[in-house]
Formats: C-alpha cells, structure tokens, sequence
C-alpha cells in the first residue's frame, strides 16, 4: 500500500514538489498571520511590563492612557504618593508621532518621563548601550527598532534632542517604539500650542472685555499665561508597595481622588480585548479564507493525479486490489503533500518572520495547532479524489 503512494509520488514527482512548494508558501502565510497576532499581542504585554506600574490612574471615565485621551493634572502624583500602600508614583506622557531624523521620519512614541532615577514607573527598565536621561532638557533614549544611535540628533516639534541611551523591545501596543525624553519636553510637545496659536489666542483673550478690566490690574496677564503654560499628563503610574493588593489600593483613589484606576488585569483586557480585538477578527477571517484556499488546492491537485491514472486504477481493481487500499494510497498521496506543504511553509515562515515590520511572534504551539490542521485539511481534500476512484469500473482497464 504504501508502495503503490510512493510509486505514484516518484512518478509525478515534479508535479507534486512544486505544488507541495506553492501550498507551502501559502501555509508559510497562514502561520506568519497567526504570528503577527501572536506578537500585537505581545507588543500589549510588553508595554505593561515595561511601564513598572502596578496601578494606571487616568481621567475618570476613560480608557487612557493607551486606549484613548487621557488628561490629568500634573501635581495628583503628590497625593497619590501620600495614600497607604503606594510605593511610588510618576506621571507619564505618551505621544505617538512622526520624529524627524535627518531628512526621513520615523514613527514612534514618544514617552515623557518624570524626573527622578531610574526603577521609576515609566522609565526605560533596562538599556543595551548608553546612559539613562540625567538633564532636564533635550536628551532621549531611544529603542533600537527606531534606528537611531548613540550621539544621533532627532528632532520633535520645534526641538532637538541627543539620543544618549538606547533601549531594547520598548514598543506600544502598535508596535511602534518608543523614544523617552524628560516630561516638561514631552508636555510641550503633546500640549502647548504653536507660536502662531498662541499669538493669536493672546489677541482673541485682549479683545475680551471679560478679561480687560480696570479695576483688577493683573488679570489680563494671569489669563494669557495660563493659556501658554500645560500642567496635565496623561495618567499617573502607581507601583503598589509589598502587603497590598491593587484593590486596596485603588479604591482610596477613585473615592478621594475623583479618577479611574485600572489595575494590570483590567489594562490588559482594555489593550488586548478593545484596541488588537478588531485586528484579531481580520486575522481570523484571512486565517480562515487561507484554510478554505488550501482545502481547494490540494483537492484539486489530487484529484487532478487521480484523473491522470484512472487506467492504472481499473487495472487494479481488475487483478482484485481492494477499494481500502486504493483509498489509502490517495489519502496517503494528500497527506505526503499536506507535509511538504508545512514543511515548506514553516521554513519560509521562520526566515520571513524578522523581515515584517511589525513584531511577529512564531509559537511552537502555533506550529503544532497548524500541522494538525494541514493534515486534516489534507485528508479532507483527498475525500473527492477517493469517492471518484472508487466508482471506477474495472473493465474500463480492458476498454482503454
């Protein structure tokens, strides 16, 4: 039985490897989607983590920071820090943006850090070259995925900044990586407006009569310097001290505080169940359309084989070959394919996979789920081929 498949196979070997390449190809894509859902999921997860906060405070009845717009005021962090249990407090900026690079632009986001040391919620946990941020102004690390380099001068709005550190995997749930400057650089460039906006916001607020009063000398000044000054973050990061736990915690907070708290578990069903669910539903359906495309190939080319020896087929079951062993050198021709088709597919998975621009994440149990399913898929397409060489008549081997 096995005999008769690997006769076949040789005989029509040429067929049957560049098809067993071309479903292979299109299997390589199949587990470098699925890849590509493994690492948004990831990149999620890697943005938490290396957040180092326990807690995320944001403005009340947001999603913020990574889901939508957070604003908070600058100064929470200080009450925040007074609340048992609290170990530290930071606020934090996120800003996804174009950073020019000399004359190409670079996608990233860019992260205000609070000034302190580093171990503080928000900074860059570890580096792979360079030094932390020690100014107040003008200095970044960068991660590595940007392509900058230590010394590298990049510029955010109308500032230039010197990249002294750089950093590995800091990305956001998008994938795009992140660049770390001081927070009041980062304030400036997410909040305050440009010179021409503040021009004429000063003209519209002197043209108030509102604001233009006599009697109260000052109150002109006041205003238009509280326009051209930004006091607000996007949320205050939280890391609990040991003995508490994150309810705890949190609670005191939303109370006293008037904000919303997400500890990690409800942050990472926000990233992962909200902002990568929709994405997941694409992937699912392209996986799907891929599954039904493999189905139709090898369906097709074995059933093309099976045509091709319908003769040898009569003349089998003429000297008395049973329609089992007929049946079995078919499904086994399938599922030869169906294993050179994952073959083919997982290399060309393994070599692709660092050449995307996003993260992609390949799994062993990815690879696993997906022989299972080419095997099957394999039998399956093989069922038509059978049902055709069985219902061949053997005199048709004496008739040819």
């Amino acid at each position: 039985m096995i005999s008769l498949a690997g006769r076949d196979i040789l005989h029509t070997w040429g067929k049957f490897v560049f098809t067993g390449v071309g479903l292979g190809l299109l299997i390589g894509v199949t587990l470098v989607m699925a890849g590509v859902y493994r690492g948004m999921i990831d990149d999620g997860k890697a943005l938490l983590d290396n957040s180092g906060a326990d807690l995320w405070v944001v403005q009340k009845d947001t999603l913020g920071p990574y889901a939508e717009s957070s604003s908070v005021y600058d100064d929470l962090w200080r009450g925040i820090r007074t609340i048992p249990g609290v170990a530290a407090a930071a606020n934090i900026t996120y800003l996804t943006m174009q950073v020019a690079k000399g004359d190409k632009d670079v996608r990233v986001m860019v992260v205000g850090i609070m000034a302190g040391e580093p171990g503080l919620p928000g900074w860059p946990p570890y580096l792979v070259a360079g030094r932390q941020i020690t100014r107040g102004h003008y200095e970044a690390v960068a991660d590595i995925a940007t392509g900058f380099k230590l010394g590298d001068t990049l510029t955010i709005r109308r500032n230039h900044y010197t990249v002294v550190g750089l950093t590995r995997r800091m990305v956001s749930s998008g994938g795009d990586p992140m660049v770390f400057i001081p927070l009041k650089d980062a304030q400036e460039a997410q909040f305050l407006k440009d010179n021409d906006a503040i021009l004429m916001q000063r003209r519209r607020t002197e043209a108030n009569p509102a604001f233009n009063r006599p009697g109260v000398p000052g109150l002109l000044d006041a205003v238009i310097a509280s326009q051209t000054t930004n006091n607000y973050v996007n949320a205050v990061l939280v890391r609990i001290a040991p003995g508490y736990t994150p309810q705890e915690v949190a609670e005191p907070i939303r109370r006293w505080k008037r904000l919303t708290v997400y500890d990690r578990a409800q942050m990472e069903g926000i990233l992962i169940g909200k902002l990568i669910a929709t994405a997941a539903k694409q992937i699912g359906m392209f996986l799907v359309i891929l599954a039904a495309v493999s189905v139709a190939i090898i369906a097709f080319i074995i059933y093309t084989l099976t045509m091709d020896k319908i003769r040898e087929i009569a003349v089998l079951k003429l000297i008395g070959t049973r329609n089992r062993t007929i049946a079995a050198m078919i499904m086994q021709q399938a599922l030869a394919l169906g294993l050179i088709g994952f073959a083919v597919g997982k290399i060309t998975a393994t070599f692709a996979a660092p050449l995307f621009p996003k993260y992609v994440l390949l799994i062993s149990q990815d690879a696993i789920v997906g022989f299972i399913a080419v095997m099957v898929i394999s039998a399956l397409a093989s069922l038509a081929a059978i049902r055709m060489a069985l219902k061949v008549d053997p005199a048709e081997a004496i008739g040819g």
